[in-house]
């Protein structure tokens, strides 16, 4: 499989170390947050691909056809895309552990490679995911471990929606923590200090689990 799917950056790391996958919003790019993640794992290699798609220039990994309605035909090309290509740089760099972390869209995105494809990550940061639909989760999600961050206020991924990912996620066997803030969809600092305390617990840098 080749690791070039997406048009990427890739900050190399330990060697045999973990890999990180960070995936940008709406709007974002393959530069959106490299930074963050050798600031959250210092040794680790980071890759940050582009969203594939565009809407009125916006980067985006999958289409929609309004704000919280997904296309979801493109969605499942979307997530076979980015299963393959992260299970590519898996193959390549062969590290102790893989972790991701997305914001918004790529939370989304995120999220959707964990349903179909539960043996890829260890442990995902999921910033402000929305999923607005039921989940069919490929498998268990048993030994994975997952932080999810949100806004009490967010217009765009509304609280109720981020308590019943939540819920599916514990449902399918995840080991899951919730952070929370008082604002909207913007990240805040109390969210870049539980990804840092949840990528540093042991359980999560010693490695895969068994």
């Amino acid at each position: 499989m080749p690791t070039s799917t997406y048009l990427h950056k890739l900050l190399p790391g330990k060697p045999g170390g973990a890999l990180l996958f960070v995936l940008h919003g709406t709007g974002g790019d393959e530069n959106q947050f490299p930074a963050l993640g050798r600031d959250l794992i210092p040794d680790a290699t980071i890759v940050s691909p582009r969203g594939d798609v565009s809407e009125h220039g916006s980067a985006r990994f999958f289409r929609r056809t309004a704000e919280g309605v997904y296309d979801m035909a493109d969605l499942a090309r979307a997530t076979a895309k980015m299963t393959d290509f992260v299970a590519a740089h898996i193959e390549s760099a062969k590290p102790s552990a893989v972790h991701g972390l997305g914001y918004s869209n790529g939370a989304n995105i995120l999220a959707a490679s964990l349903f179909a494809r539960p043996d890829l990550f260890d442990a995902t940061a999921l910033m402000h995911p929305l999923i607005p639909f039921e989940p069919e989760i490929v498998g268990s999600l048993s030994g994975r471990r997952i932080l999810m961050t949100a806004g009490r206020r967010d217009p765009i991924c509304p609280p109720n929606l981020t308590s019943r990912l939540e819920s599916w996620l514990r449902g399918g066997g995840a080991d899951v923590i919730v952070e929370w803030h008082e604002g909207g969809h913007e990240v805040r600092p109390n969210e870049i200090e539980a990804a840092r305390r949840f990528f540093q617990r042991p359980e999560v840098e010693n490695g895969r689990p068994a």
